[in-house]
């Protein structure tokens, strides 16, 4: 698709990923950038340069995927979609029916609308969770679903709904179009503390603020594929653009990093004399995950550019002059966490 003069729904805009893609957006010759978000994670504050922008509107009516009407009035004479929003994989472990309402309920109701209001094509934001641990390295697209947790249930539960739409519909007026992104490990600025696998950074860097050294359950050989959440955002935008339809990609450096070596490295960029400290427990979901990024760049032109030590000096200069904002997100985590224990409790 050419994007230029074109009008554009971002489905959980505000968000980490969503907000950097709004950004990108902004450099884009396109007439309107309309967010839909309910800014559960979301926040203001991470699209306080795009709203700058006269074209960048938040939609006030509301956020919602489980309201269907607004979420149909939002998407009136838009052109294209990108779907980002969706309950975080903790949570989808201690709520999976909310997971369900929201993630495959409300992803319906994102792809109904989009073939009721003829939008000419969708970006869905998958995730590298439909794998679950590697059977073979580097994974690519066509590795089985090896998935064994809700998060990931509820996006392989979204692909095939995208694809089933796909056919049900190709050969009629109806026709819909849709690209599917699987994001291995996303970081960078705005990052929260809710990623199951990401949070680690936020964490390390915590403990070095108060003098403490990083803190690595296990022998930090779980290793994982990261990819800076700017390079993500650029990844929907070349989606968008493609000739791609019915297919799924990877999006990923396709460098595999183990935790171990992820705290070595953010000790070498802060100049920390500290040593890891290893120690049993943690939840991991999955030991093992990197991606091929073949596909990718053979079909939709995509590319990351960004390296780890590159993206976490960036995230590091951003958690350094937004102190306030990232207290926030840890007190938001540690409220979450205290409900989380009291529910446990009185059950």
């Amino acid at each position: 698709m050419d994007l230029t003069g074109k009008k554009f729904l971002v489905i959980g805009g505000a968000g980490f990923i969503g907000s950097h893609l709004v950004d990108q957006l902004t450099r884009e010759d396109v007439e309107e950038i309309r967010i839909y978000d309910n800014f559960t994670r979301g926040s203001e504050e991470n699209l306080a340069q795009a709203l700058e922008d006269p074209r960048v509107k938040i939609f006030d009516i509301g956020g919602e995927l489980l309201h269907r009407d607004i979420l149909n009035e939002a998407m009136k004479d838009v052109h294209g979609v990108f779907h980002l929003a969706a309950l975080w994989l903790l949570h989808c472990q201690d709520y999976p029916r909310s997971a369900h309402e929201v993630n495959i309920g409300g992803t319906f109701n994102v792809l109904e609308s989009v073939i009721q209001n003829g939008v000419q094509k969708l970006v869905f934001s998958s995730s590298a969770s439909v794998y679950g641990d590697a059977v073979e390295e580097p994974m690519t697209e066509e590795h089985p679903f090896n998935n064994t947790n809700f998060y990931g249930a509820t996006k392989i539960a979204g692909e095939q709904m995208c694809r089933a739409l796909y056919n049900r519909f190709k050969n009629t007026d109806k026709h819909f179009d849709y690209a599917g992104l699987r994001y291995m490990n996303v970081y960078g600025p705005r990052q929260d503390y809710q990623g199951t696998y990401i949070a680690v950074i936020m964490k390390m860097l915590d403990r070095l603020d108060k003098g403490l050294p990083p803190l690595v359950f296990g022998d930090g050989s779980q290793a994982y594929d990261f990819i800076y959440v700017g390079d993500c955002a650029r990844a929907n935008i070349d989606a968008m653009k493609s000739e791609a339809t019915d297919a799924f990609y990877n999006v990923g450096m396709g460098v595999k990093t183990s935790i171990k070596e992820l705290a070595e490295l953010v000790l070498d960029i802060t100049g920390s004399d500290q040593q890891i400290e290893y120690r049993e427990g943690g939840t991991t979901f999955v030991k093992n995950r990197v991606g091929s990024t073949e596909k990718a760049e053979r079909e939709i032109g995509f590319r990351a550019q960004v390296s780890l030590r590159e993206g976490l000096k960036r995230l590091i200069e951003w958690r350094d002059s937004h102190k306030e904002e990232v207290e926030k997100r840890r007190q938001k985590l540690k409220a979450e966490s205290d409900t989380a224990e009291s529910n446990e409790a009185e059950s």
